[in-house]
């Protein structure tokens, strides 16, 4: 299809790592690359216009924030998520599954720090063949999302790639009832195939990979994505309970996964982890964790982490990084930005956040620079 391609420019000679083009609508996203979540239409601090100017290529918004506050139905009438948020480049958005289940069961980021257990919550209320009942957060109003409509919200969005509904069982679920949610989540996803092609609008739909840590489901779940129209690959599911899980179960379904279409990681892209997903051979990766840490003043250096908050930067008068050209670097110093957290000053938020953004960027940049050069 014209309106989306994935371009393969150079695979390594030292990995499965490759530099890649994804072609859509709102223009080329370089891979690898990492993706920031801008939750409810914008990312924490930063206004679209900047976050152009930061050249982030591909933004993540999330369906169920969305869905419930402004609605599909508004964003649809200012003319879609685009012109709405005022953003220009490539727009990713799931499908709200990935929420509405960590309410149940808690999120990939908890199952990752040993804390996956199911969690008691009121706020779903069912869960069937149909889809998933759940309530409102903002008004306790019942709303069920099952795969057709999930696709029909991200349709009135217009984001260029979109997410079908998939079940997020956890990683302490038993085989039988993981079995149970694997088969649940294909049918699903293929009424969501189904409803996403009855009208393309211009936007492609990425397969969700599942089976958790089991080899042999997560190889079934890519065999029965590779036999379906989708456009690419992102992975999802709960990941294990520790980062070696993780990359225990990337390893065995990676090869698995049809070379042409882009690979997608789901919710996690922290600095330690983000040079073992690109060396297997992961293209993109979404996560809060850049402006997370920002707001919580620690700031990314080519020397390491910076704790904004620790007593030795009170008096250290230079950039948070000699070396960055970014727009916080270039104007303020570390010990200024120190006295704007301790003062609970909301510029803090902002400017930290556009270096933490400008870092990640640049990071990526410099990583397809090595894997063209069979550094990596």
């Amino acid at each position: 299809m014209s309106y989306f391609s994935f371009e393969i420019v150079h695979t390594s000679k030292k990995s499965r790592a490759r530099v890649g083009r994804i072609h859509t609508p709102h223009g080329i996203i370089e891979t690898p690359n990492f993706v920031p979540v801008g939750t409810n239409g914008a990312l924490k601090a930063i206004d679209s216009v900047l976050v152009d100017k930061l050249d982030v290529q591909l933004m993540f918004c999330n369906t169920y924030h969305l869905m419930l506050q402004p609605g599909p139905d508004l964003i649809q009438s200012a003319g879609g998520l685009h012109t709405f948020i005022n953003r220009k480049k490539p727009i990713i958005t799931d499908s709200g599954g990935f929420q509405v289940f960590s309410l149940m069961y808690g999120g990939i980021t908890a199952e990752l720090k040993s804390s996956g257990a199911k969690k008691e919550n009121n706020s779903v209320l069912k869960i069937n063949e149909d889809g998933v009942l759940f309530r409102s957060y903002r008004d306790g109003s019942e709303i069920l999302l099952t795969p057709e409509s999930s696709v029909q919200a991200q349709k009135k969005f217009g984001s260029d790639i979109i997410i079908p509904l998939d079940e997020l069982p956890p990683f302490n679920m038993n085989p039988r009832k993981l079995l149970n949610s694997f088969e649940r989540t294909h049918r699903w996803e293929k009424r969501s195939l189904e409803e996403h092609l009855k009208t393309p609008n211009n936007q492609a739909m990425y397969a969700v990979i599942h089976g958790g840590i089991d080899p042999e489901l997560r190889k079934k779940s890519a065999e029965i994505a590779n036999n379906q129209a989708f456009d690419g690959h992102a992975i999802g599911g709960s990941m294990g309970e520790n980062h070696e899980q993780m990359f225990t179960m990337l390893d065995g379904l990676l090869p698995h996964l049809a070379y042409e279409r882009p690979i997608h990681l789901l919710g996690i892209g922290d600095l330690k982890a983000i040079m073992p997903f690109v060396l297997k051979g992961i293209d993109t990766m979404d996560s809060s964790y850049p402006t997370k840490c920002a707001r919580h003043g620690v700031l990314f250096t080519t020397q390491g982490t910076v704790k904004l908050m620790n007593s030795k930067y009170r008096d250290l008068h230079e950039p948070i990084d000699k070396n960055c050209p970014c727009h916080t670097c270039t104007n303020y110093t570390v010990s200024y930005l120190r006295h704007l957290f301790k003062a609970h000053e909301l510029s803090a938020y902002t400017l930290a956040s556009i270096h933490n953004i400008h870092f990640m960027i640049n990071y990526m940049a410099e990583i397809r620079s090595k894997i063209m050069n069979d550094e990596i």
